[in-house]
């Protein structure tokens, strides 16, 4: 068994705000009709949390269920447990239309923390985080490439494709650089 690494070796940046890239985290892309009667109990018995509400994630102990699409959820689990994960999945829901799959590998994760962190995010995608409430999930653009982003209660988690870890790296780093803070205090 290899030791998994993330994209960037857990690089980390200082500014107005802190940029920390996390992980490995085993990930899934659970894929299939949200109504189907089997779900909240399956997701229950993945991540401990209910399945969650359009726009939403939900977290309980390191675990977290996020709605991605009309059909889609993301699943973070540790990343040891995905293969063990799959295959509960694929007894559980034998019976109906879905995909899961191990996308672990193919993402990058950020956190972006401080007083000001919502600011550097101001910068970089179309979306009011005024009106973002806590674990609300946003899948959206930052800059140029496809993200997905929630609020905690100290700070945010951003999930990007691996393939561009590192410029989306350069983006939070260049938004937070010391001195471009956007005033709002």
């Amino acid at each position: 068994m290899f030791d998994p690494v993330s994209a960037l070796g857990g690089k980390t940046y200082d500014g107005f705000a802190q940029i920390r890239e996390i992980g490995p985290f085993g990930m899934i892309s659970l894929r299939c009709d949200l109504a189907e009667k089997a779900l909240p109990a399956l997701i229950k018995s993945i991540t401990g949390t209910k399945l969650p509400a359009v726009r939403q994630i939900e977290q309980k102990d390191g675990k977290a269920a996020g709605w991605m699409s009309p059909d889609e959820l993301l699943l973070i689990l540790p990343y040891q447990d995905v293969a063990k994960t799959l295959d509960t999945i694929g007894k559980k829901l034998a019976a109906i239309h879905c995909l899961a799959v191990d996308v672990s590998d193919a993402r990058a994760v950020f956190r972006i923390e401080g007083a000001q962190a919502a600011e550097v995010l101001m910068k970089l995608a179309p979306v009011n985080l005024a009106d973002l409430g806590l674990n609300e999930l946003r899948r959206t653009r930052v800059a140029q490439v496809a993200a997905a982003f929630w609020q905690n209660a100290d700070g945010f988690t951003l999930v990007s494709f691996r393939s561009v870890a590192g410029y989306v790296m350069g983006l939070l780093e260049h938004s937070a650089a010391p001195g471009s803070g956007l005033h709002l205090r």
